[in-house]
């Protein structure tokens, strides 16, 4: 993998060939059938395209797909990597100032830690947007085959219609980046700031915990790509830092809860099992046993579930208040995005941005 910086806070590499190493094996089943689902997959997600559009109502900003990968968990693990790697650019140097850069040993130190968050998140994953590692390009969807096939032998549900719906949620994400294209890079950019800031405040901490600031921007990463923001703070920065990061929470709840809508708006025409569906995923997603809560508050998956609540919310008032039109104008540019009270508010962000 190519770095990012001069110094990294992470070896990359070596964190995505841990959590490819210590990740739980997936379910077992005969080549063909894997061949199947592989194939499977990727027609459910060209079929998604053009449902997505139709009931979001967004257009996107210029033509082209979103590139569609099938991954094993190894390989999502390796794309997060990435990811992270270029949401941290630049932020071992604002811890550094001019300090010389770390050993290699404490590279390694962060390897482990986000390689063993990843190595737990790679097998709960189904789909991921990814807007962030192809700058001007339609991004790229990652369907991970072995929880996707897990997951819907475990819920009893129809495979093909399951496929499909996991599609249009992922491809809901795809549109609205392709509709607002500064999104990506604005995501990005909040994100890098409020890294610097991070380590702006972790360097008030004394020259002699270096090693506890290394530790709290690791722990910011893996917070932001499990898109976990107060995870993120941990009581560490600033009461005006704490309020922005909510509101980029209130983004990504935006984001996650129109995704939501959109996968169960296109209605049982397309998807037949819908309702099943979903009613199976909600009991699951509610009813985990007690050492699944342990792991879901350890990977914030907590604050994630409810991002998808409080942001479906949101999208079916405002479009029941001004319709999908007037719901679409949160993608036409930063200051339309909802902040964290408006997301709980949805009639304060109507009278803000339609009067």
């Amino acid at each position: 993998m190519t770095a990012t910086t001069d110094v990294e806070i992470v070896d990359w590499s070596a964190a995505a060939s841990l959590a490819g190493r210590v990740a739980p094996p997936g379910p077992v089943a005969p080549r063909a059938e894997l061949e199947a689902l592989v194939g499977s997959l990727r027609s459910a997600a060209r079929r998604a395209v053009a449902p997505v559009q139709d009931v979001t109502g967004l257009v996107p900003a210029t033509p082209g797909d979103a590139s569609v990968l099938v991954v094993d968990r190894a390989r999502w693990a390796r794309a997060n990597t990435e990811i992270m790697a270029t949401v941290a650019q630049g932020a071992l140097e604002a811890v550094l100032g001019d300090r010389p850069a770390p050993p290699g040993p404490t590279a390694l130190v962060g390897a482990a830690q986000v390689g063993s968050v990843l190595a737990l998140l790679s097998s709960r994953v189904l789909g991921q947007f990814d807007p962030y590692t192809d700058p001007g390009g339609a991004g790229r969807l990652l369907l991970v085959a072995p929880n996707l096939l897990a997951a819907e032998q475990r819920l009893g549900v129809d495979p093909e219609d399951f496929r499909l719906w996991v599609c249009l949620h992922e491809q809901t994400h795809a549109l609205q980046f392709a509709a607002a294209p500064w999104l990506g890079e604005h995501l990005a950019s909040v994100t890098r700031d409020l890294l610097a800031d991070l380590a702006h405040d972790t360097r008030e901490l004394g020259e002699s915990r270096f090693r506890d600031k290394l530790r709290a921007l690791v722990s910011a990463l893996s917070a932001a790509v499990r898109g976990d923001g107060q995870a993120l703070l941990a009581g560490i920065v600033s009461d005006e830092d704490r309020a922005r990061l909510a509101d980029v929470t209130a983004v990504m709840a935006l984001l996650e809860g129109h995704a939501d809508v959109a996968m169960d708006d296109v209605g049982p025409a397309l998807v037949p099992s819908v309702r099943d569906i979903r009613a199976r995923f909600e009991a699951r997603r509610d009813g985990a046993g007690r050492a699944d809560v342990v792991v879901r508050r350890l990977l914030g998956v907590e604050a994630k579930i409810a991002q998808y609540r409080d942001g479906a919310a949101f999208v079916r008032a405002v479009t029941d208040r001004v319709g999908q039109d007037g719901l679409n104008a949160a993608f036409s540019g930063p200051t339309a995005l909802p902040t964290a009270a408006e997301i709980a508010d949805p009639r304060a962000w109507v009278r803000r941005v339609h009067g």
